[in-house]
């Protein structure tokens, strides 16, 4: 049997761990009751969202106190005290708790505020006994209370008893010894294996636990043998296929017979920092070769450069070519930010945001690669085109609203944009993300009306500041997902995740599912703070790649990394594999029998010949 803890965190502070993280729900396991693994780096899981005023800003909210149960059927349950985003009393929550449902305690649908009664509530329990639920609380002037329901999701108890609080405690089972950090311990309950062990493999950052390599191999040249991959396994249950690099000579193939031979599983390698002070950064394939491009931090976002290479590990020595600056166009006066490779229809494109001159006025806007044009020389992109509707009208008042990181993606024949637009005026209304149709023969023109996309509704993404931005698209054979970034461009910055599945419109708000938790934070990978902007490339070997920006400690630079992106049991990205985990030392090397056959694998019968 498996025991699933669920807690919240003391907050540390507003730079490490702010109460709007705090206040959620987090999860540890254990297959004893006593020693726990904390989940998801210790961090939340089930956050609340904000409510909705009528000009469409948000009041965040944070939970106190929840309670997981079962539910009747399939699945469970949790209650939780609605709080202000810092903690303190919540009118609106006043006399109410919240209910979410689960099946899995990774997706959640919030059903929303469960009235009790009209002094505020402390504490509330809630289980299933004997074809009812028994929901006990105590409020804030420590009366006891019970009341039952035969349907939970009708948020409404047929009668309310009072009772002593030891039958309240009564209920809480808790661990006796367990040790994690800034916890206070709020429930467990028993879960099945199964349950436990999806888990473990989704929310702990995989570990290399194996590697596999056929114990012989049938080629006549290295490009024969370069076909035969290692299959390198992690604990999540999931396998990924590696190149080898071998270490002998091209000689071994002037003769045929047995020869033994020995290489390493290839593994690029990223030390993070890979560019100080680039912030945004992208990496784009064009014409057999990688580019890269970043916000320039170093001189106050008021020039682009590119870099050119055969292999992406060769951008990080390359030399920097400056494309464009705040000089050439007087529409173009500084802000250069959030540049974006994108192949539309053969030809290439720069997404990026950039102001006339002050920030009010910053907005999306894309240059074109001429034909035959080399990506490298300033000349040969053309100016700028600001992003306008489908009539040809501004996307967004000047002064006003400001628009920014764009990203452009083709998905099921269509090609669409994404971008964050923030309201300044009448009303700070923090930025969210828009999605609309693209017209990929003229690509700053879109093709129908924006629609809401995403607002920063989670504690996550409104710490510090409301904002969701950074969007960018990768796809998978059924799904679309799409990572964006939260909160403010410090600490608390974090990439959340959106998905939506083959055949859905994209224009509907509600086809897409949100993660109720950031995918990549601070606590993700130790000594990267504010982690966020990232975007995806995939190179040569099919391996895709994750460009991110964090700082070396909470006070460093934004500067660029790179790290392989992870793809879990059900093919979702996981971004905090490292690469000490991504491949551990005492798997790297492989020996087999090479057969040199001039006949070739190919008359031999099969890529990975026989053992």
């Amino acid at each position: 049997m498996f025991y699933l803890l669920n807690y919240t965190r003391k907050p540390v502070s507003s730079i490490l761990y702010d109460a709007r993280l705090a206040y959620s729900m987090h999860l540890a396991i254990s297959d004893d009751g006593e020693k726990f693994q904390a989940l998801n780096h210790n961090s939340g899981v089930l956050f609340v969202k904000a409510t909705e005023n009528e000009d469409g800003s948000l009041n965040p909210k944070s939970i106190k106190n929840p309670f997981i149960f079962q539910l009747k059927e399939e699945g469970y349950g949790v209650v939780a005290v609605r709080t202000k985003a810092d903690g303190e009393d919540d009118e609106e929550s006043r006399g109410c708790v919240v209910l979410f449902f689960t099946k899995d305690f990774l997706e959640y649908e919030e059903l929303g505020l469960f009235h009790l009664e009209e002094q505020y509530v402390e504490e509330v329990i809630c289980e299933f006994e004997e074809e009812c639920y028994i929901v006990r609380w105590k409020n804030r002037d420590g009366i006891c209370s019970v009341g039952q329901t035969s349907d939970i999701r009708k948020r409404d108890l047929d009668s309310v008893v009072m009772m002593t609080e030891e039958t309240l405690q009564k209920s809480v089972i808790l661990p006796k010894n367990a040790e994690i950090e800034g916890a206070v311990f709020h429930n467990m309950i028993e879960i099945p294996e199964n349950l436990a062990e999806r888990l473990e493999k989704k929310l702990l950052t995989p570990m290399n636990t194996g590697m596999s390599f056929p114990k012989q191999v049938i080629a006549s040249s290295r490009s024969e043998l370069n076909q035969f991959l290692a299959m390198v396994s992690y604990s999540d249950g999931t396998f990924v296929q590696k190149r080898v690099d071998w270490e002998f000579s091209d000689d071994i193939f002037r003769e045929e017979g047995r020869y033994r031979i020995q290489g390493k599983v290839h593994q690029d390698n990223y030390l993070f920092p890979i560019a100080e002070n680039r912030a945004d950064p992208c990496i784009g394939r064009w014409n057999g070769k990688y580019y890269f491009i970043a916000t320039n931090d170093a001189d106050r976002n008021r020039t682009l450069y590119i870099r050119e290479a055969d292999t992406i590990p060769e951008l990080l020595t390359a030399e920097e070519k400056l494309i464009l600056d705040c000089e050439t166009y007087p529409e173009i006066g500084g802000l250069l930010w959030a540049p974006e490779f994108h192949e539309i229809d053969g030809t290439l494109y720069i997404f990026h945001a950039a102001t006339t001159g002050e920030f009010y006025c910053e907005e999306s806007h894309v240059m074109q690669l001429k034909e035959g044009g080399n990506p490298t020389n300033k000349e040969d992109w053309s100016r700028p085109r600001r992003v306008v509707k489908k009539d040809g009208s501004k996307l967004c008042e000047d002064g006003k609203e400001i628009t920014l990181d764009m990203t452009c993606f083709e998905w099921q024949g269509e090609y669409y944009a994404v971008w964050s637009q923030r309201q300044f005026l009448p009303k700070d209304l923090g930025a969210w993300l828009y999605i609309a149709k693209l017209n990929p023969k003229e690509p700053w023109k879109l093709l129908s009306d924006p629609v809401i996309l995403s607002k920063p509704e989670y504690g996550w993404a409104n710490n510090h500041t409301f904002v969701d931005e950074g969007p960018y698209a990768l796809k998978s054979e059924n799904t679309l997902y799409l990572t964006f970034s939260s909160a403010a461009v410090d600490t608390s910055y974090v990439v959340g995740l959106l998905h939506i599945e083959k055949g859905k419109d994209l224009l509907v708000r509600e086809n897409w599912i949100k993660t109720n938790y950031p995918i990549l934070t601070s606590r993700s990978v130790e000594g990267e703070f504010g982690t966020g902007h990232n975007a995806y490339v995939t190179d040569e070997d099919g391996i895709v790649w994750n460009t991110y920006h964090a700082r070396q400690g909470v006070d460093g630079a934004r500067s660029s990394g790179i790290r392989r992106v992870h793809f879990d049991i059900d093919g979702v990205p996981m971004l905090d594999l490292t690469e000490d985990r991504d491949l551990v030392e005492k798997y790297k090397k492989i020996e087999t029998v090479l057969v040199v056959d001039k006949n070739g694998i190919g008359k031999r019968g099969g890529l990975y010949g026989t053992d």
